[in-house]
């Protein structure tokens, strides 16, 4: 019979197992568990074996192809999750009582806007909070925040399909028509309302939903749709930016890309009197009842620089 101390020994065992566990059954294997929690896969397997013994089940169906939950696995994560999360929580509870941020902060953001106008804060931001440290990934897919072990992720609009993450708005992102100023003064008699699009040179975004189609909507409401045509697709934004600046054609594009162009002259904006479709720029992370303060202070630097609702690229004065 195990003693008092052999037993604590072995529940500590337990529940230092959790965090692990939790972790291969929500990416699906010893690897990419291994990833998330930054620590060897020979370690999550030992640690699995361990818990299995002590537990005397069996938690993973072992196969070449894939890892899945036993009966008796899926009953231990049940309660396995939510110690998980409540021990994630206990700690951002005690964290908000403590004045500086610490720790690994792991960012998601997309490429052309991260790259244009988050990634150059960063160097401000821990200059502020020198005891975080920041893992930062430029990625434009649509990745599992809690599997791949995120605290942030900023991404642009749709709605949100999983409920245990929280959005909130951070700017509007719209989008504008523009030309070279020497292309604008060779095709001005083309270029003085969306319909005459289709007979000027269109270069499109290949990986917009509607890249050949355009909608407009004036003033009054009125909504106008346009087919494009063109010489060039290309599937970055920045590239597509430097053709319209080089006197290529027109294209549509983002502010957030153009805007700085736009105001030094090397771009101009056509069609003041509409305005086409916008998407909203959010911060994404998973829910908890306390906010840690990283996440925190990393939100409230972030909003402040972008424009406080309202972004500071859109001001082209």
């Amino acid at each position: 019979m195990l003693s008092f101390y052999q037993q604590l020994v072995v529940c500590v065992d337990t529940f230092n197992a959790i965090p692990i566990f939790v972790a291969v059954a929500d990416t699906g294997g010893f690897s990419s568990a291994a990833r998330v929690l930054d620590i060897s896969k020979s370690a999550v397997s030992k640690r699995i074996t361990q818990l299995e013994a002590q537990l005397g089940a069996r938690l993973f169906h072992r196969t070449t192809r894939k890892l899945s939950l036993t009966e008796a696995g899926e009953r231990y994560y049940q309660y396995a999750a939510q110690a998980s999360r409540a021990a994630k929580q206990a700690e951002d509870a005690v964290g908000e009582l403590q004045g500086e941020p610490k720790g690994v902060l792991k960012v998601l953001l997309p490429m052309s806007i991260g790259q244009l106008h988050i990634a150059p804060l960063i160097p401000e931001f821990l200059a502020l909070h020198p005891q975080l440290h920041i893992d930062l990934v430029l990625d434009d897919r649509d990745v599992n925040l809690i599997e791949q072990g995120y605290d942030l992720a900023i991404r642009t609009g749709g709605e949100l399909t999983d409920s245990s993450l929280i959005a909130r708005r951070l700017v509007p992102l719209h989008s504008i028509v523009c030309v070279s100023p020497a292309f604008h003064n060779k095709h001005r008699k083309h270029l003085t309302k969306p319909e005459q699009l289709v007979h000027v040179n269109c270069l499109t975004y290949s990986y917009s939903s509607n890249a050949d189609v355009w909608t407009f909507s004036s003033k009054s409401g009125d909504l106008c749709k346009v087919k494009v045509a063109g010489n060039y697709r290309v599937n970055n934004s920045v590239a597509l930016r430097d053709a319209v600046i080089a006197g290529s054609g027109v294209a549509r594009l983002p502010t957030f890309v153009v805007g700085e162009a736009i105001r030094n002259g090397e771009l101009v904006a056509l069609f003041d009197d509409y305005e086409m479709p916008y998407k909203n720029l959010y911060s994404v992370y998973p829910e908890r009842d306390y906010l840690p303060e990283k996440v925190r202070v990393f939100l409230d630097f972030i909003v402040e620089k972008l424009g406080n609702g309202s972004a500071y690229w859109d001001r082209f004065e």
